[in-house]
């Protein structure tokens, strides 16, 4: 099977049906193991994207939050977040079938306030204290404490 074309098959439906043009499959063991769509305008969801959405499908039935010995299919590169989910879920490869630049002319609208699929990745890799989001660091050392109790429960 083309898992590619399937996610491609995937984000064709998807717009057929009036949603995003985004699919998802990963896979493992040549099987599929989930299948994921754009879901975010149905739900109003924002984090409703085909990536995390098969990521949670794919995590429940493996019974894991890592996804090794998968490979992930993905229509386009991955957004910041689902990159991020990628990078903790862990597969052994992603494959994307079209560039962030080959996309951004048929995404972009400026329709959301920090949206903007071309420069989200130069917004993260400024310092947080920089981007056009407004952020506050409010240091508390009770929140660190939180993590140094995770550390001694671990250990």
């Amino acid at each position: 099977m083309d898992f590619a074309q399937r996610a491609i098959d995937i984000a064709h439906d998807s717009v057929a049906e009036g949603g995003l043009p985004f699919g998802t499959v990963i896979v493992k063991d040549g099987e599929i193991l989930a299948e994921g769509s754009n879901l975010v305008p149905q739900t109003h969801d924002p984090t409703d994207h085909a990536e995390i959405r098969a990521i949670r499908e794919a995590c429940r039935k493996l019974g894991t939050e890592y996804l090794t010995g998968c490979t992930v299919y993905a229509i386009a590169h991955p957004c910041p977040m689902c990159l991020g989910a990628l990078y903790h879920c862990a597969p052994d490869e992603v494959v994307f079938m079209a560039t962030r630049e080959s996309t951004a002319p048929y995404l972009s609208g400026g329709h959301e306030k920090y949206y903007d699929p071309s420069s989200f990745y130069g917004e993260y890799a400024k310092p947080w204290d920089q981007r056009r989001l407004p952020m506050r660091l409010d240091s508390r050392d009770s929140a660190v404490a939180v993590y140094k109790l995770f550390q001694e429960k671990k250990s």
